[in-house]
């Protein structure tokens, strides 16, 4: 529409010119150097046209070649890009050799070599070949160094999603130091140490996780909770114990879990005042039936103290099993067989549990009743592995057979 436009306002402008060309041609002279040029204005203006057009011509003729070569480059790249969306194409079917081929063909043509070497990578990895994946992945480095991240991130998720953790790891550590605080590298790191149960590890890097991480408010605080409950699982004594807890962030020492290991571990670690009082503390604040089944497990000064303590919240909890238990456990502590019998039986009757079945045997073993405690026993076992056991008898010296005998 330009070119037309050109030609019709140049057909317009000879007409106009023409039009008092030809009433009066016009005359011009030339002299030069002693030389004298005679000629009409007409013919003037053809020689200056011709002179323009052999100089357009020329120019024209100086620029083909580099004119040739761009849109041979064109041509190339977009049969390159064709061969790339063909090929993803190809890989999101599943045809992941013909994908990974056509991907490889156009990758020395292509604008974006980078995108054709990852995908391709990506392609063999699917295919189950590592050695052809980490190839293509140092082809991608080496031809674009600056992409180093992209790469290093592509190799650690292959290497995750084919479980080669070692590798993986060594892979995000690189990228760490290449890219501190890179929060997809971040995010995967704190999912392979979760996997790997590298709890000093993952504890180590969840400040960095919280400000800089991918990774989900939700998320964050399961990784949390885990790993302090796990550290304070493996602290090896009081001291040990209370480091960790002075670790663990404040607006998570209200979460039940947390609560709960902590509480164990001061049992555990002998600490038994201490975790009787702040128990019967943050009862009183919030009732929590895991707290409660720890309560049953303190051994405090005074196990008179401590059973009343427990039934007076049976007033306003009656039907609790986790409190009927604990209960019940006092009572054992405080050799009230007849009132721990009367608690288990109701506890087994509400909610049996191996554990419930487990205390009843031993409280039936204390009574000298062996085959009723053997019994309770199997009873629990049962629980366990979903289906009836069988009994499993004992030979006296005598050759008889008799129930066997279990000591608390």
């Amino acid at each position: 529409m330009k070119f037309g436009l050109i030609v019709v306002v140049a057909l317009l402008a000879s007409a106009f010119a023409a039009h008092f060309l030809l009433q009066d041609p016009g005359y011009v002279v030339i002299n030069f150097r002693g030389y004298i040029i005679e000629m009409s204005v007409p013919v003037l203006l053809g020689i200056a046209m011709a002179i323009i057009f052999v100089l357009w011509l020329l120019l024209k003729i100086w620029q083909a070649p580099r004119k040739l070569g761009e849109a041979a480059g064109r041509y190339r790249s977009g049969r390159a890009g064709q061969r790339l969306t063909r090929g993803m194409i190809e890989i999101a079917e599943g045809n992941f050799s013909k994908g990974e081929k056509m991907l490889a063909r156009s990758a020395n043509v292509s604008d974006a070599p980078l995108l054709n070497y990852l995908q391709a990578a990506r392609a063999a990895h699917l295919l189950g070949n590592d050695e052809r994946r980490d190839n293509w992945l140092k082809q991608a480095y080496e031809q674009m160094p600056a992409a180093a991240n992209a790469v290093l991130l592509t190799q650690a998720e292959l290497q995750l999603d084919q479980g080669q953790h070692e590798q993986a790891l060594a892979t995000l550590r690189r990228l760490d130091e290449n890219a501190p605080n890179h929060s997809h590298a971040l995010a995967l790191l704190g999912r392979l140490y979760y996997r790997l149960e590298d709890w000093p590890q993952l504890a180590a890097l969840l400040p960095r996780l919280g400000k800089h991480g991918r990774v989900d408010a939700e998320t964050l605080e399961k990784w949390s909770v885990r790993v302090y409950r796990e550290l304070m699982h493996a602290a090896k004594d009081a001291e040990a114990l209370n480091e960790v807890w002075r670790g663990v962030p404040r607006k998570l020492r209200k979460n039940t879990a947390m609560l709960e290991a902590w509480y164990a571990g001061l049992i555990r670690t002998e600490q038994h005042e201490q975790a009787e009082k702040e128990l019967a503390g943050e009862l009183k604040r919030e009732w929590r039936p895991p707290l409660v089944r720890l309560f049953g497990l303190v051994r405090g000064k005074d196990a008179v103290r401590q059973l009343k303590k427990a039934e007076s919240w049976l007033q306003q909890h009656p039907d609790d099993a986790e409190l009927l238990m604990a209960a019940a456990r006092l009572c054992l502590r405080n050799e009230l067989w007849g009132k721990a019998r009367s608690y288990l039986d109701t506890v087994i009757s509400v909610r049996p549990t191996p554990e419930a079945y487990q205390e009843f045997g031993r409280l039936l073993n204390q009574l000298g009743d062996e085959e009723g405690a053997a019994e309770a026993y199997r009873s629990g076992l049962n629980l366990v592995a979903g289906s009836e056991l069988p009994a499993i008898p004992h030979l006296s010296a005598a050759g008889k057979s008799r129930p066997t005998k279990t000591r608390a």
